[in-house]
């Protein structure tokens, strides 16, 4: 159906530029006397002819070209699409009334060339803010129909609302999908198109860790979508200007007024810094462990040496690491040990203490 759109095409191109070329070149080489000829019906068909014939090389080229247009505008997310174009319309149209008021002045290639040049120049610039700046303009109208609504609905519900944005670090971890599915996390899920687009990457990755930890990241994501009950939105859009993920990440919660859910101590901090709400994982984390106090007994297994001399290295059930002071000596060996100090973080929780048997003999 396309071939024949533009075969179509072809002809009515053909007959055209015949009517209008083909007495001229004519005119050129002293045949214009021809009366056959010098109608414009036989110029009309002469010209579709010849550009009919042109086809059966051309109309492959042109096919193939259209198709992979229509293939790019549709990959092309509709937000980009419908800002861009906003934009464009509002150059052309300041150009238009630029334009039109120049016609005032009587200058001939003035009036000939500036509106070419005006059309050109503010229709690029309009679309070009229009598509830059188009999660700023969508998050403006977002806002104006969230404040419409913020006086129906009550605070409460307009809270649990609020957009939950997943970093990269936090889908790899994979605690978030059990907190969501116990219900601990409300509200709509929204996974940025390029946090996918590092997934990928990682999972592509010739270092099988990292590899593995792609892998499972994408696992987790499928499982949060087809599995969990809580309703999962991709956000095509990107910051182009941007290159790091969380930058990008943090200025998307600054757009959407969402809340970016992370395990990532330093991008924790960042946002802190620039009053964007987070929600740590580890925070949570810690907050359900059991409390360790300073003076309870605990009994441990010693696995490996720490970094300070005589040091032992011991982990809870729950992943919390011990430091044993003067431990070396017990690695392998389960022994009793007395909680001494709890260093407590975003970044995790460690917890030191001393052998009891250290203690019983001094």
């Amino acid at each position: 159906m396309l071939k024949r759109i533009v075969q179509a095409c072809f002809l009515i191109t053909g007959g055209t530029l015949g009517i209008l070329l083909i007495p001229e070149l004519l005119k050129l080489i002293n045949m214009n006397d021809i009366p056959i000829v010098s109608n414009s019906y036989v110029t009309a068909i002469i010209g579709a002819i010849i550009f009919y014939l042109i086809t059966f090389w051309a109309v492959d080229y042109v096919h193939e070209f259209i198709k992979w247009t229509e293939d790019s505008l549709i990959k092309i997310p509709v937000t980009d699409v419908l800002f861009g174009s906003i934009g464009l319309i509002f150059g052309l149209l300041v150009a238009f009334l630029i334009g039109f008021a120049l016609n005032a002045v009587k200058v001939p290639i003035l009036n000939a060339v500036a509106p070419i040049l005006l059309t050109l120049l503010f229709g690029y610039l309009g679309f070009q803010v229009g598509f830059k700046k188009r999660d700023e303009l969508l998050n403006l109208f977002t806002n104006r129909i969230g404040k419409k609504k913020s006086g129906e609905e009550e605070p409460e519900k307009a809270a649990v609302q609020q957009l939950k944005i997943l970093d990269t670090s936090v889908i790899i971890d994979g605690r978030v999908a059990d907190i969501c599915q116990t219900g601990f996390l409300e509200g709509t899920i929204v996974i940025p198109q390029f946090v996918l687009e590092e997934l990928q990457h990682i999972a592509d990755s010739s270092d099988v860790l990292k590899r593995n930890r792609g892998r499972r990241g994408l696992d987790i994501l499928n499982r949060i979508q087809k599995e969990l009950a809580i309703k999962v939105e991709i956000y095509e859009g990107d910051f182009e200007e941007i290159q790091e993920v969380d930058s990008k990440l943090v200025k998307l919660a600054k757009l959407t007024n969402g809340i970016l859910v992370t395990n990532d101590f330093n991008l924790n901090k960042v946002c802190e810094l620039q009053n964007v709400t987070v929600l740590n994982i580890n925070d949570l984390a810690n907050a359900v462990k059991p409390v360790v106090l300073p003076g309870e007994e605990l009994t441990v297994q010693v696995i490996k040496d720490g970094k300070e001399y005589h040091q032992g290295v011991a982990y809870l059930d729950d992943g919390t690491m011990i430091v044993v002071e003067e431990g070396r000596e017990y690695i392998g060996k389960r022994i009793e040990v007395l909680v001494t100090s709890v260093l407590q973080t975003s970044a995790g929780r460690m917890i030191f203490a001393k052998p009891k048997l250290l203690e019983k003999a001094l």
